[in-house]
């Protein structure tokens, strides 16, 4: 089995948590009522949606890890999925991530995207 597909399958078991298609067209996602929350990008690879707010508080520890990517201007933290531990870290980060979200207002159903995903940019790595 590939890690994102292992990476999906714990995160679904996650009460309030839902399966279905990513805004940028991508494999699976998975959402918590419209927002999405983390989604994959093949094999062995996640955008999890933080925030630009959650990245900033967390930022010290997230450029540590050489499983992550971050992008400058961007909410999305890309995560490497070759280990067990990377899927671990990525569960964390969707713990951190349904935080950061909580607070935001629901997208509106007409498929606008207010935080594009890394796919969907262009920026340069911020580190």
């Amino acid at each position: 089995m590939n890690a994102a597909r292992h990476a999906g399958e714990r995160l679904m078991t996650w009460p309030g948590l839902s399966g279905g298609r990513a805004y940028c067209g991508t494999d699976p996602c998975v959402r918590t009522g419209t927002q999405e929350i983390v989604h994959f990008h093949g094999e062995n690879e996640a955008d999890v949606h933080l925030t630009n707010a959650m990245i900033a508080k967390l930022r010290p520890a997230l450029k540590r890890s050489t499983a992550l990517r971050l992008r400058a201007g961007c909410g999305w933290v890309t995560v490497r999925l070759d280990t067990g531990a990377d899927i671990d870290l990525l569960v964390t980060l969707v713990s951190a991530a349904l935080q950061a979200v909580a607070g935001l207002p629901d997208e509106d159903g007409t498929g606008t995207v207010r935080d594009p995903c890394t796919r969907q940019r262009s920026y340069a790595y911020s580190r």
